[in-house]
């Protein structure tokens, strides 16, 4: 991974992270609980986002977009950097 995708990964986590947290700390932490079930980390969504989607829809519903618009919204320019476009093309489709 070049050093630039290392960046933009590490943008996107912490971008994700403190909007779900800023969301509630259940929540959060049952998001966290999800994917430990499948043994991945939030750190390994940024290249697998499809473990990520289904639980995100599962544990906050209706507010789904609402993250995915915010985290985009924190990363700024950094959407339309190509790793991160993928990541957002497959959590918007």
């Amino acid at each position: 991974m070049s050093r630039y995708a290392e960046q933009h990964k590490i943008a996107l986590i912490a971008s994700l992270e403190i909007v779900l947290m800023s969301m509630g700390n259940t929540k959060y932490n049952l998001t966290m609980a999800k994917l430990g079930v499948h043994d991945i980390s939030i750190r390994d969504c940024h290249t697998h986002p499809e473990y990520l989607k289904p639980i995100l829809k599962e544990v906050y519903k209706e507010d789904y977009d609402y993250i995915i618009s915010e985290v985009k919204a924190r990363l700024d320019e950094l959407i339309n950097e190509q790793d991160v476009a993928q990541f957002f093309k497959i959590m918007e489709t």
